[in-house]
């Protein structure tokens, strides 16, 4: 049974659409009990780190999702989730999981500080994704064509402090990272549920083979 964590962050719905459309069986919870039984672990969500956490916390989810992937369920990120997995976020500035080192980085502030104009924050629409096709989990991305786009909606973006964790990066004014992972520990910035039969395969990779 898949446990989509339910902590107040958007809509789930584009989420539960796409795992009845792959027929997979799946639970939409706020409960720790359920993170806890969980085969495999969805932890998708939009909206402000600081919220997020806060609702996180009040539920007693943080210990829950760190005991399961410490006992190696396979958890999947997406977009805030990818962010908030992370030791911090310059949204707040908020302090986040600690699952993996690194913080979530602000798009605007990059592009002051580098001297990039002409881009919109957030980063919305459809982007190019490339692969590592070397790392350890890049079979998430098997079957689907090199250099695919996938849907972003995002104004921070994660910056894992470990290289070797990069799966995927995107590039926004400058290339970033849309993916990550580290052994049942995977993120992705983009939404997969949204982006049409490249995210389908994407999200059927994670419950059939990881």
């Amino acid at each position: 049974m898949i446990t989509v964590i339910d902590y107040d962050a958007g809509n789930l719905r584009s989420v539960e659409t796409a795992l009845e459309h792959l027929g997979a069986s799946y639970r939409v919870s706020p409960d720790p009990a359920d993170i806890a039984t969980a085969d495999k672990i969805l932890f998708p969500g939009v909206g402000e780190a600081a919220h997020a956490m806060a609702v996180l916390r009040k539920r007693g989810i943080p210990q829950a999702l760190t005991e399961a992937v410490k006992k190696g369920t396979p958890v999947l990120g997406i977009c805030i989730g990818s962010q908030i997995i992370l030791d911090a976020s310059d949204e707040g500035p908020t302090e986040c999981l600690g699952l993996e080192a690194g913080r979530a980085k602000y798009f605007s502030s990059e592009f002051q500080a580098h001297g990039i104009t002409g881009l919109k924050v957030p980063h919305m629409g459809w982007n190019q994704v490339r692969v590592n096709e070397s790392h350890p989990s890049a079979g998430l991305f098997r079957g689907i064509p090199e250099n695919s786009s996938f849907y972003f909606v995002h104004s921070y973006y994660p910056e894992p402090r470990d290289a070797s964790v990069h799966l995927a990066e995107t590039e926004y004014g400058f290339p970033f990272v849309s993916a990550y992972g580290r052994e049942n520990l995977i993120a992705c910035q983009f939404h997969p549920e949204k982006s049409g039969p490249a995210g389908l395969r994407l999200l059927d990779n994670f419950i059939r083979n990881f």
